[in-house]
């Protein structure tokens, strides 16, 4: 079945979706052609941010940064409830353009869900600053793609057209408001880090009426911001 997912990879939600997707494709038995999408939470951030994770959450929010501290840890207890180690006090954001590129260079060579999992793992997990040129270099060649094409690509254009009209049609044709974003066989959306049990009703659904368009929203998402 494919799938096609809008994603930024400093949004822990995604990742939450990413495994629950999984995991519910895995207990129906249907196999999933998952195609990634490019979506920039924050388009206008430096490679690298000057203050903590906490600090700048707070700042886009209008939260104190002891809300923000209380947010971070019931997401770190879902993500955990998923198998993911969120880290969320050593997390180094920063612009992922050039991820999201480095991500459609590797679904061209069939690796794109090996450079979304270890981008998420990368930011999440392991701390490093998503937006800065090392990072990027070292997911790259974990996920064994040549260094060379990888050089090539960050000193060029190269898929910059892609990541930009991933973002437009998210938000001029399906009108996302956060991410995560599904859409199942082309047919059917679904918004947010749904439950897994959800995720096995939709994959039925889809499955069972080819005519049907049906569309779920939930609180867990990253918001895009307003004034984009």
């Amino acid at each position: 079945m494919r799938v096609d997912i809008w994603s930024d990879i400093v949004c822990p939600f995604c990742y939450i979706g990413k495994k629950r997707l999984e995991a519910a494709a895995a207990e129906s038995g249907i196999e999933l052609e998952v195609h990634w999408h490019s979506f920039q939470l924050d388009p206008d951030a430096p490679s690298r941010q000057e203050v903590s994770n906490s600090e700048r959450l707070a700042q886009k929010y209008g939260r104190s940064i002891a809300e923000v501290e209380d947010m971070q840890r019931n997401i770190a207890e879902m993500a955990k409830a998923e198998g993911i180690e969120f880290n969320w006090e050593n997390a180094n954001s920063g612009n992922t353009f050039n991820a999201h590129r480095l991500i459609h260079l590797a679904q061209s060579k069939g690796l794109g869900s090996e450079a979304k999992e270890a981008f998420f793992y990368s930011y999440m997990t392991q701390g490093l600053p998503i937006g800065e040129r090392e990072t990027l270099e070292d997911v790259s060649s974990r996920i064994g793609l040549n260094p060379v094409e990888v050089d090539d690509l960050l000193d060029s254009d190269e898929y910059a057209d892609f990541v930009k009209f991933d973002e437009e049609v998210a938000r001029e044709q399906l009108k996302v408001t956060g991410v995560p974003f599904f859409v199942f066989d082309q047919r059917i959306a679904l918004a947010g880090a749904q439950p897994r049990e959800v995720f096995l009703q939709v994959l039925e659904k889809a499955l069972e009426a080819p005519t049907t368009t049906a569309e779920t929203c939930s609180d867990d998402q990253c918001e895009v911001p307003k004034n984009e």
